[in-house]
Order: C-alpha cells, then structure tokens, then sequence
C-alpha cells in the first residue's frame, strides 16, 4: 500500500515522509550538498537546517493530504532520512498523470536504491492512484539518473531547452515517460 514502509535492502526502507524527519534530512542533504550541486537548484543555506526541512515537510505534508504531492524518504536501520522521492504535480480526472522527482545521500549512492524505488513507486502510482504516466526530468549530463530511468521502464520523449533554473542558470532538460497502463481509468477518484 501507498502509506506502507517497503525494505529496499537489508538496511534501506521506502516509507511516506513524516515531520519527525526534518533533522535527518538535514543532516543527509547537507551531507551530499556538494556531491547533488551540479543537479540542483541553488537553495539559501536555511534550507539545509533541521527548521528549513521542517517549513519543506509541513508544505509537503499539507500537499499530501490535498492529495497533489506524495513524499516519500528512504530510510536506514535506525530510521534515519538517507534520500527522498516525491510523485509531485499529481492530476487525476482523465489526465492522471505525476512528475517524479529523488535523490540518495551521497552514502547511499551506487548501491541500486534508486532503481528499486523507482520501480516500486511507478507499481503504487499505478496500483494505488490509479495513474496512466509518470514523468521524470533529467539534465542532459545526468547519466546516471538517465540509467535509473531506463531501467525502470521510462523511455524519452522530449528535449526541453532551458526547462529548469539548476545550479544557477536555465538548463536543458531530456524528459522521460513511463506509461503504467492502457486499461480504464481505475484506483484513486476521478477528479480533475
């Protein structure tokens, strides 16, 4: 289910984020800040306090419930926030589509996680919200966020120019796709 926890390893969950993981985020964020700086946004350095991550969870969370945004963390034995992944941009009615967003602490990076995450949420996005597509954005020199994609089943389908303001300046972008079914509209209401 889509508010499960989900073993990725023998050490690494998938659980929906909560605001008790405001510190850890923190923490693993400002752990990989120079390792993700090349695929990020420029962010003010009170985004990598425990207070910035508590304004993020809180807007997050309040998304969540309205049922625009699903967030999730990966999290380690001790329940420590070691990466994120959010279904975000999330229409229903006969669109029933989202954008996938994530990042692994630079700790955890090489290790598959992000692969098998992806995997899982494409299978709850489809299974429990009933989604067509997800969608996915990556820079064109982000190969190994490309790779994570392909293995799980999203194929491109468009070269966005100047897409994104990243690391502080407009970037190009490949956009990928994965369609989760052709069948009847199924799962989670059909709103707009």
């Amino acid at each position: 289910m889509i508010n499960d926890i989900h073993r990725l390893d023998t050490e690494i969950r998938l659980r929906p984020a909560t605001g008790s993981d405001a510190a850890s985020l923190a923490a693993a964020l400002t752990r990989s800040r120079t390792y993700m700086s090349a695929w990020e946004p420029r962010r003010p350095d009170a985004f990598y306090t425990e207070q910035g991550q508590r304004e993020r969870l809180a807007g997050l969370l309040a998304d969540r419930e309205a049922g625009r945004v699903m967030p999730w963390v990966l999290a380690d034995e001790e329940d420590r926030a070691v990466g994120g992944f959010t279904l975000d941009a999330i229409v229903l009615g006969s669109f029933r589509s989202a954008s996938l967003g994530y990042w692994v602490d630079v700790e955890c990076a090489g290790r598959g996680l992000a692969t098998t995450a992806v995997r899982l949420i494409c299978d709850l996005a489809r299974d429990e919200l009933g989604l067509h597509r997800v969608q996915a954005g990556t820079l064109l020199d982000n190969v190994a966020s490309q790779r994570v994609l392909a293995k799980c089943g999203f194929e491109e389908f468009a070269l966005a120019p100047r897409y994104m303001h990243i690391n502080g300046d407009w970037r190009d972008h490949r956009l990928f796709q994965r369609i989760l079914h052709d069948g009847p509209v199924t799962g989670a209401p059909s709103g707009t």
